[in-house]
């Protein structure tokens, strides 16, 4: 007896990520998340179906440097989120081992009072060498968790510095956790990230850092009013807080609520999704055309033939891609 792929029978999962039943949710997510092109084809046209229920739940990103507490900080403030009525979607994104391509994806067992919430899901994935801090189908996840119903969706990425910036052309609040006493705060993260913070959350403000917390705050407090004005007209604030204690979450809840509001009054925020689709477009579009290239074998012979050479040093890397370019005019 021929067995049934459990992904093709797409009617059943679009109603049921629909009603919010998230075994389903999941596997929509492993179907986006495939390398097979039938498995593509159909994420796509579930998401085309689901297009009409996405768009309405609050993306918040989170970011920080590794031990800087994301994973406590998300559980007290998801926790805090469900206490309010919320339903929260978390969407964290592991580091994948550049020799393996594994992954350790052990989120649920950080976060494990708020996998037990009934309000919230909890998604781990593996990077699998996407660039920026995600995955590479955390567009398509978000869509997917907000066609299930869930009100907020936190995306917190791999935490590696500077190069966590792919989250913020995907989320409307971008949050950069902070350590205090770890040395020169304003070295902690550089002038790149800062910039695109909408919040700064200063942790384990608690014990021996507390003190050390508020003098973080007010550097960093003080660096933000150096920078540019954002393009939304936002003035990032710098809080502090304990999620052991579960001290400043409130806060810091009102805050993200504050730019929610200023973001829509003044339509910044539907601009920016505007933007955001118009980014996800272009490296979709650049990702499907660097595929199809290598589908045709003749093709895929020249670039290796280049590739070689570009190593050999026996032609400069911008003058080999002419000659591809050149050779693809001819296809």
């Amino acid at each position: 007896m021929k067995r049934t792929h459990p992904y093709l029978n797409k009617n059943n999962l679009e109603h049921e990520i629909e009603e919010g039943n998230t075994v389903s949710l999941a596997r929509a997510i492993t179907l986006c998340e495939s390398s097979k092109i039938s498995d593509r084809k159909s994420a796509n046209e579930l998401l085309y179906k689901l297009l009409p229920h996405t768009g309405r739940s609050l993306r918040i990103g989170i970011t920080g440097s590794p031990g800087v507490g994301k994973s406590t900080f998300i559980e007290s403030f998801g926790k805090y989120l469900t206490s309010l009525g919320k339903k929260i979607a978390v969407l964290a994104i592991d580091p994948s081992s550049e020799k393996t391509k594994g992954s350790i994806l052990g989120d649920k067992t950080r976060m494990e009072e708020l996998a037990k919430d009934p309000n919230a899901f909890i998604r781990p994935t593996a990077s699998s060498q996407a660039l920026g801090g995600v995955a590479n189908a955390t567009r398509e996840a978000i869509l997917l968790c907000e066609a299930a119903g869930f009100d907020i969706v936190l995306v917190e990425t791999v935490g590696v510095g500077q190069s966590e910036t792919a989250v913020r052309n995907m989320v409307d609040f971008f949050l950069l956790l902070q350590l205090a006493g770890a040395g020169d705060e304003l070295q902690g993260i550089k002038k790149g990230i800062m910039e695109m913070a909408d919040g700064i959350v200063i942790t384990k403000a608690d014990g021996d850092n507390a003190k050390r917390s508020k003098q973080a705050q007010a550097a960093y407090q003080h660096a933000l009013h150096l920078f540019q004005a954002s393009e939304s007209g936002w003035q990032p604030k710098v809080l502090t807080t304990s999620a052991i204690e579960k001290k400043g979450i409130e806060e810091i809840w009102k805050m993200i609520e504050g730019y929610h509001l200023f973001a829509n009054k003044n339509n910044f925020l539907s601009k920016n999704r505007g933007q955001q689709n118009l980014q996800w477009f272009r490296e979709s579009l650049d990702r499907q055309i660097r595929e199809k290239i290598f589908q045709s074998k003749r093709l895929a012979a020249k670039i290796r033939t280049y590739e070689k050479k570009v190593m050999d040093e026996k032609v400069v890397p911008s003058k080999a891609a002419e000659e591809v370019v050149r050779i693809l005019r001819e296809f």
